[in-house]
């Protein structure tokens, strides 16, 4: 598993900046993204995917315990859909350089 606090170690090390600045930049993508999320935006990043709200609806459900059946309230989700180059990378491909590094 990876932390923010680590995406933000590597960020900072990569960049020239201190550990605090990195994880400030960190906290802000992260706030946009749920940001818009609140909003009902999609969050795309061309290359990586994009985060989307779903609605899922009311259902019956059971309980697992006694296998009485429940309510299931309406809720909403987010949803993230990789965009093909992550793709490629998970299935044996490589990151593509961008000309970034």
């Amino acid at each position: 598993m990876t932390t923010a606090n680590e995406i933000a170690e590597k960020i900072a090390a990569e960049n020239d900046l201190t550990k605090a600045q990195a994880k400030a930049i960190v906290d802000s993508v992260f706030k946009a993204i749920a940001d818009a999320a609140v909003s009902g935006a999609e969050t795309s990043l061309p290359g990586f995917g994009k985060f989307k709200v779903k609605d899922s609806p009311a259902r019956e459900g059971r309980n697992p315990s006694t296998g009485a059946t429940i309510a299931i309230a309406a809720s909403k989700k987010l949803t993230f859909t990789p965009a093909k180059a992550i793709k490629d990378v998970l299935n044996g491909g490589t990151i593509p350089n961008d000309g970034a590094s």
